[in-house]
């Protein structure tokens, strides 16, 4: 196998988790990566515990923004700096198994495929499993995923000779999705690789603030990526709570 894979990290104040995260990066098989770090602004002591790999890994790149403008900001602004044939994404709490870029550049490079996905588990504040697996369709379809987003943006690679570099929404949620809509709008189909290579941190103090954000920016996405009058959006919204509420839980599985 061969290309450099450019790992996109927006952080912002993530002391707690940055450590684990860079970590997961560097135990990678395939260890032919850059790791390009935007920190949003961040006042804790992210940008100091960063600066101690960079010491020692020349691998990990940090930018620093004066002002804090949100993580579709940073990550467009890591991938203007990225040089590598694949992009991938990784939050600054998420972590990654070792196999996992290994895995699924050999399963993008020997079926062709520009774009590719994978299953992950999810892990609490603390890092202990929740005992959760997201799965999602084998074959996703670009209408699939317009009422759901079924890929976990940990676990997203696409080929920039194939697509470019994919330009982030700026509105401060749902900028993964959007992304995705756009390579699945190219593809018409994606194929995920499945099985469970890597792990989703749950902030358990923000789920219900964040179940009414899904909403707003769902329907945001809706009105203004899509471009859809408010009616038709409103229709949208229906579809999407469908499979929001009824099917995507059938994706998740109990370990």
């Amino acid at each position: 196998m061969e290309g450099l894979v450019s790992i996109i990290t927006p952080t912002y104040n993530s002391e707690a988790f940055i450590e684990q995260t860079i970590e997961s990066v560097q135990n990678q098989t395939y260890q032919n990566w850059e790791m390009i770090i935007v920190d949003d602004a961040s006042t804790d002591g992210t940008v100091s515990i960063i600066e101690k790999f960079i010491e020692y890994d020349k691998r990990i790149q940090l930018y620093k923004r004066a002002v804090n403008s949100g993580a579709g900001v940073s990550r467009n602004y890591a991938i203007t700096k990225a040089n590598g044939k694949y992009i991938a994404f990784l939050d600054a709490d998420d972590l990654w198994k070792a196999e996992k870029l290994e895995k699924q550049i050999h399963f993008m490079q020997s079926r062709n495929v520009p774009f590719t996905f994978s299953f992950y588990g999810c892990i609490n504040q603390e890092g202990k499993t929740l005992n959760k697996r997201v799965e999602a369709p084998r074959v996703l379809t670009f209408r699939q995923l317009f009422f759901c987003n079924f890929i976990g943006n940990l676990t997203g690679i696409y080929d920039t000779k194939f697509f470019g570099k994919i330009a982030i929404s700026t509105i401060r949620k749902r900028q993964d999705w959007i992304m995705w809509l756009i390579v699945l709008k190219k593809l018409k189909k994606a194929y995920v690789v499945p099985e469970s290579l890597a792990f989703y941190r749950v902030h358990e103090k923000s789920i219900s603030a964040s179940k009414t954000d899904l909403l707003k920016y769902n329907f945001m996405v809706y009105r203004k990526h899509h471009k859809c009058h408010f009616i038709t959006a409103v229709f949208c919204m229906i579809g999407f709570l469908f499979m929001q509420l009824l099917v995507k839980p059938l994706y998740i599985k109990k370990l």
